[in-house]
Order: C-alpha cells, then structure tokens, then sequence
C-alpha cells in the first residue's frame, strides 16, 4: 500500500475513534444529565458532520503519515477528546453543541418559550420558563 493510502487509512481510523470518544462525553455527561430518552448510535449519526470528519481525517492521516511527531499531536487531541468524561466539561459542551436556549415554538394552542435541550428527529426535548418542567414537543404538531 502506497504512504497516502495508509495516511489516508490511518486518519479515518483515528478521526472516527476521536468523535466516537467525544459523542460518549456529551451522552454520558449532558443526554444523561437532562434524561433526554436517546440512544448513543442516534446522537453519533445524527450529528456528524463529514466537512469536520474530512478535515480532520486528512489533517491526523497527514500527521501519521508524514511527521515524526505523530504520537504526541495524536495523543495531544485525545487527551482533549477524554476531557469531556470530566462531568462539567462534558455537560459544558453538550450544552453548546446542543442546546439552544430562550428559543420559541408554537403548535395551535400553545406558545412555548424555554431552552430547547435536544432536538431530535420526531421530537424536541424542551424545559418550558412557564410550566417550569421539561416537555416533549412532538414536531408534526408544531407550526413551522
């Protein structure tokens, strides 16, 4: 195998174990915390976005393959990517990655107004300021 098949190789393998260490952090220690009812395999697909992933690939697939300082840059980010099982890192950045805060949504009755803690598929995991309570909005019954 030619050096930029392997780079290239090694780079996917390396990427995916990062972002797979990284969406454990945010489930464990910000799904969890809010007892969003989601599985880990839907919150790793559903956010993943492959400009990042590339970027990333090719960036770790260059350091392997072409530096002679591959293990401490390598280590270097997965000690980041660990940073994130400390609970408040973790539930820090589950908070900016998922949550949106003071945010509106409106069905043909009611008018919510809260922070949106998850945005799922079919429905959105939601503390409403006014009932003081997390709700789950169903997004067929919201207007758009």
């Amino acid at each position: 195998m030619s050096k930029l098949v392997q780079a290239l190789l090694s780079g996917i393998l390396f990427t995916f174990l990062l972002d797979a260490f990284l969406f454990v952090g945010i489930k464990t220690h910000y799904i969890d915390f809010y007892n969003i009812d989601l599985y880990y395999n839907v919150l790793f697909a559903d956010h993943q976005n492959i400009y990042i992933f590339a970027f990333f690939t090719l960036f770790i697939g260059f350091i392997i393959g072409y530096t002679k300082f591959a293990v401490s840059i390598v280590g270097l980010l997965f000690i980041l990517v660990l940073t994130l099982f400390v609970p408040s890192i973790g539930k820090t950045v589950g908070e900016m990655l998922l949550m949106q805060k003071n945010i509106m949504h409106k069905d043909k009755k009611y008018t919510y107004i809260g922070d949106s803690y998850y945005n799922g598929r079919n429905s959105i995991t939601f503390y409403d300021y006014e009932l003081k309570k997390v709700i789950i909005l169903d997004k067929k019954r919201l207007l758009k």
